[in-house]
């Protein structure tokens, strides 16, 4: 249950921190590049994994608890990385997706976002976003 509450706080708090388009889903995400996930990336990539990817899935692509962040909503224009920031600590009302609102993360320290923000953006590089 933590872990769901976590991943859908993720997510929302992406998605209520800018303007985007209200009938977004799922099947617009990028796909984001598979392979290896190079070593500057790995300790994003496992605070990622253990607090995201319940509801945002592996490597960001979404779930049916919450939406992908490999996604051109969360591009860092669109989505600048203050507002993961912001989601991670105060959580977001649900305005984008019908997943519901995101809480706040207990346990994530900026820090930890920090890392999973760079993971994320670095995804979304990948998957040709930006």
């Amino acid at each position: 249950m933590k872990v769901w509450v976590i991943g859908v706080g993720l997510a929302v708090m992406v998605a209520a921190l800018a303007a985007c388009e209200s009938n977004a889903t799922n099947q617009d995400a990028a796909k984001p590049a598979g392979g290896t996930t190079p070593a500057d990336m790995q300790v994003g990539e496992a605070k990622f994994t253990a607090n995201c990817a319940a509801c945002h899935g592996v490597r960001g692509v979404g779930t049916k608890q919450g939406p992908p962040l490999v996604h051109k909503i969360y591009e860092p224009n669109h989505h600048a990385d203050m507002a993961f920031q912001r989601a991670a600590e105060n959580g977001v009302r649900a305005h984008h997706w019908e997943f519901g609102n995101m809480p706040k993360i207990e346990g994530v320290t900026s820090g930890d976002v920090e890392h999973i923000i760079r993971y994320v953006r670095w995804l979304q590089r990948e998957a040709g976003i930006y």
